[in-house]
């Protein structure tokens, strides 16, 4: 669907105007839809975001300053995010002994598993994509989106 029928608005002042319009706006088709595979499982987009740093670093652990360094959503309460999956044991929270300031952070097999369940439903929902647009659009909107951000 366009965006002019999406938003039910017949033009815009220009191009630009038009594409910030159209990039939040499906900023928050995103957010609904991978949020709704992620809602089954009790989590937020930003936990999931959380659980792949650690994950990418596995079986090295990550201190909560290097996942927010990374995080998606810059204004995460990375602490709190943390509490959450440490009280549902997704990951499990260490003192660092090279460093008593810092916490050493890995994810634990419920964790894993957790990341493995939710993987199956993301897939679905990036074959969904693939069906919209091919590799290259793909490969293409990606770079303008980069190009955008400068």
């Amino acid at each position: 669907m366009k965006i002019e029928q999406a938003i039910n608005q017949r033009k815009f002042k220009d191009d630009y105007h038009k594409i910030v319009v159209n990039l939040l706006y499906t900023g928050n088709w995103l957010r609904d839809a991978l949020g709704a595979n992620l809602k089954e499982h009790g989590l937020l987009p930003q936990h999931y975001n959380a659980l792949r740093i650690i994950k990418g670093r596995h079986p090295e652990p990550v201190s909560a300053g290097d996942i927010k360094d990374v995080m998606l959503d810059k204004a995460s309460d990375v602490t709190r995010l943390l509490d959450k999956l440490e009280k549902l044991e997704y990951v499990q929270r260490r003192l660092c002994p090279h460093n008593r300031r810092k916490m050493d952070i890995n994810i634990t097999p419920q964790g894993l598993k957790l990341l493995s369940d939710v993987d199956v439903l993301m897939d679905t929902f990036y074959d969904d994509l693939a069906d919209r647009i091919t590799a290259g659009e793909a490969a293409l909107l990606s770079d303008l989106l980069d190009k955008v951000r400068g």
